[in-house]
């Protein structure tokens, strides 16, 4: 019996996720066609995208890079949403029913598209965890109310879910996410003040763009992946523990209530969880290189030195104080990243404006996505005004 191909709506297309994702699809071309794709800038390589899969809808999020490439590409101006982010939301309400939504998007950008899909009941394939950060519950919500899956595309939350499917709710005592330590896990405290934007750049074990580098550098993706395990699995904050794991071979751990843990192993590439995603939960067969056990070595395991991290220390407190709390967080921790990324902030001023921002402009949740945008927009404008005075 002939597959249907099920339709795919790839945000964030030209990013790594997106990338990593159109990697796999030639390896099942009866399984999956692309609906739908959007860029924020990348316009060239967005029509590459168009021509290479015959994507059916696409939107390119800056209204310069919009107009560019309506002129470079007349051929494809009828497929074209609008600018901003009505573009995204148009190709959700378009996209089938049966769609399957790869949210590749970078920050609190990602949020409204996550809950439009959600609501529309299109199963969401969720790569950015900063939509569940700024509006946990409205997300969740969301989901529930449109009867869709969300799938974590993270590898961490993505092994967690997996070493689930063998155990239930009642026999979990805690998770442990794991954590590289960036390329700063051998630098003492001290000596953070002196690294240079390449070196943060430069990660051990992934390949992965500016904005995550940076915040696995800061361990602030932990801190955030903390938060998201907390609202995806429906744990206490003390039930999700992090160690660093140098190696990143096994992607995270969960403790059973007589003391037995269950762990997922792979080779740390993210096409796996993606799949694992697309898949619904299945493991398919791959020709990636696997794992070979007998010559991976020792497996080492430590507490993060939170002298090294106060990022991720920062992002526990802002989910025990709840409210916008973790809402603040996120956005105080882009404006620092792009401000280092631009040369205008140091890599040790990142948590202090962080901690800044929580302690001055914390509140109660938004109840509402424009009240949450609303609010990540204040937060953004205080942050950026701290960093250029």
């Amino acid at each position: 019996m002939a597959i249907h191909p099920r339709p795919l709506v790839l945000l964030g297309a030209t990013g790594s996720i997106g990338q990593s994702t159109l990697d796999l699809l030639p390896r099942y071309p009866q399984r999956f066609e692309v609906f739908a794709a959007s860029a924020n800038t990348r316009g060239k390589e967005l029509a590459g995208i168009i021509r290479a899969h015959g994507v059916q809808r696409f939107a390119l999020v800056e209204e310069k890079a919009r107009k560019a490439f309506a002129e470079a590409n007349p051929d494809l101006r009828e497929g074209l949403a609008a600018s901003g982010g009505e573009g995204i939301l148009q190709l959700l309400a378009e996209a089938p029913a049966d769609a399957l939504v790869v949210n590749g998007l970078v920050g609190a950008a990602g949020l409204q598209p996550t809950v439009a899909a959600l609501s529309r009941g299109l199963d969401v394939a969720l790569a950015n965890k900063e939509a569940l950060v700024v509006g946990g519950e409205l997300v969740l919500e969301a989901a529930q109310r449109g009867k869709a899956t969300l799938w974590p595309v993270d590898s961490e939350h993505s092994a967690i879910a997996q070493c689930l499917r063998a155990a239930g709710p009642s026999e979990l005592r805690r998770i442990w996410l794991t954590a590289s330590g960036g390329p700063f896990r051998d630098t003492r405290p001290e000596d953070l003040k002196n690294v240079s934007l390449e070196q943060v750049l430069d990660h051990p074990n992934w390949d992965m763009g500016p904005k995550i580098t940076v915040d696995s550098a800061t361990m602030m993706n932990k801190g955030l992946e903390v938060i998201e395990a907390k609202l995806l699995f429906g744990l206490e904050l003390r039930d999700v523990q992090v160690v660093l794991h140098r190696q990143s071979i096994v992607h995270s751990m969960i403790e059973l209530q007589d003391g037995a843990f269950l762990a997922q192993l792979g080779t740390p590439d993210m096409r796996l969880p993606i799949l694992y995603a697309l898949s619904g939960g299945e493991h398919w067969a791959t020709n990636f290189p696997s794992l070979d056990p007998l010559s991976m070595g020792s497996l080492d395991f430590e507490a993060p030195d939170l002298r090294r991290y106060p990022c991720l220390g920062l992002a526990r407190a802002a989910a025990e104080a709840g409210g916008s709390a973790p809402l603040v967080l996120n956005a105080a921790n882009e404006e620092a990243v792009a401000g280092l990324l631009r040369g205008e902030l140091s890599f040790v001023e990142i948590a202090p404006l962080i901690e800044r921002a929580l302690q001055s402009l914390s509140g109660p949740a938004a109840g509402s996505i424009p009240e949450a945008l609303e609010r990540d927009a204040a937060t953004r404008r205080m942050v950026r005004s701290w960093i250029t005075s």
